[in-house]
């Protein structure tokens, strides 16, 4: 984990987009530190999708400043951004699933052996290294030579976050990694996320569900109609509190108070 004095691993300060008219995001800081988890909460419309296209390096900032180590970037693709060591999980995790999970591991990366026309794809060494990163990360899958089709949607995302971490994410950005799992299965993502956090990534989780977010998150950036309304460590905010931010507090208490029965009605 970082040194209290060393700069964060990445930073925002004031970052702002417009796509025409339309503030997506206005005046966003927020830090994400070696070994920590940056949650960024809010609903549909709040401007996450707009700050993983920024982290990510599909659009640049209209203002403001992305640092990576203290210094300002501007990536100008997505492949700048994974050179820079920045990972980006997607919801659809960019898997075939009817490939085997180490060709999935390995897709767009393959190790080859030999040289010149007598190269070809080392499959021995991809299977044996799948095992290897998967065990090292806590993930114990029952064959690695079955179809990533065939695993639960919290087995897909930890193979999604090992392949990340493998292959050198300094800074893993998570997008919504548990909107579609069950109870168990959010808790097996949460895991892994906690497992990268604790070989030394920097992570950012993004998700609309501050139960999921509190457990593992160390810092929580809650966006509103892309502008911020806290961002908090852990120690200075809780479930509770985090919950009222992301729902606008008043809006739910009064929306709770319309829901209530009338006294005497069953």
């Amino acid at each position: 984990m970082s040194g209290p004095q060393s700069p964060p691993l990445l930073e925002l300060r004031d970052v702002g987009k417009d796509y025409g008219s339309v503030i997506a995001l206005d005046g966003v800081t927020t830090t994400v530190r070696a070994g920590e988890v940056t949650c960024v909460l809010g609903d549909n419309g709040a401007g996450k999708s707009t700050l993983i296209k920024i982290l990510s390096g599909v659009h640049r900032a209209d203002r403001g400043q992305v640092l990576l180590d203290g210094q300002p970037v501007a990536f100008g693709a997505p492949r700048e951004a994974l050179d820079a060591g920045i990972a980006t999980v997607y919801q659809d995790l960019a898997m075939i699933p009817l490939m085997a999970i180490w060709r999935n591991f390995f897709l767009g990366a393959e190790p080859t052996r030999g040289w010149g026309p007598f190269r070809r794809f080392d499959a021995a060494r991809a299977r044996e290294t799948t095992r290897r990163e998967l065990a090292a990360m806590g993930i114990d899958l029952r064959d690695a030579d079955q179809p990533v089709g065939t695993l639960s949607g919290g087995e897909r995302q930890s193979v999604a976050i090992a392949r990340a971490v493998h292959f050198g994410a300094r800074v893993l950005i998570l997008d919504e990694p548990t909107s579609a799992l069950g109870v168990k299965q959010a808790g097996v993502v949460l895991r892994y996320v906690a497992q990268a956090r604790d070989r030394g990534v920097g992570v950012v989780l993004i998700t609309h569900n501050p139960h999921h977010a509190y457990p593992v998150g160390d810092r929580f950036l809650v966006l509103n109609r892309g502008r911020s309304v806290g961002s908090l460590a852990k120690g200075e905010v809780t479930r509770e509190e985090l919950t009222g931010l992301m729902a606008g507090g008043a809006e739910l208490d009064q929306l709770a108070h319309e829901l209530e029965r009338p006294a005497g009605l069953t």
